[in-house]
């Protein structure tokens, strides 16, 4: 097989595959939209758990459908990330 053709596999493969960010996982969205999984809630001892300064409406674990890129997630201690539009981007991680 050609280097090509192989190269040609793999990127197709991993194309349907999830993605690990630093603070979550990302996986595609199979209708088109856009969702955040607040999956860790920082303990839970942080007050409310606030997205771009709202109050997030979900349950830990439950998928929220949210605008794709930038946002601002506050519980305790306030941190950055980007979700990619149409998928479902799972936030798990709070630390540094």
């Amino acid at each position: 097989m050609s280097r090509q053709f192989v190269l040609a596999l793999l990127a197709i493969g991993c194309a349907a595959c999830g993605h690990r960010d630093l603070r979550g996982s990302v996986t595609p969205s199979s209708d088109g939209r856009t969702y955040l999984v607040v999956a860790d809630d920082n303990g839970g001892q942080c007050g409310p758990l606030t997205v771009d300064g709202k109050i997030w409406a979900y349950p830990i674990g439950a998928r929220g459908q949210i605008e794709p890129g930038d946002h601002v997630i506050k519980c305790g201690g306030e941190i950055s990330f980007s979700i990619p539009a149409q998928s479902i981007f799972r936030f798990d991680y709070w630390g540094p």
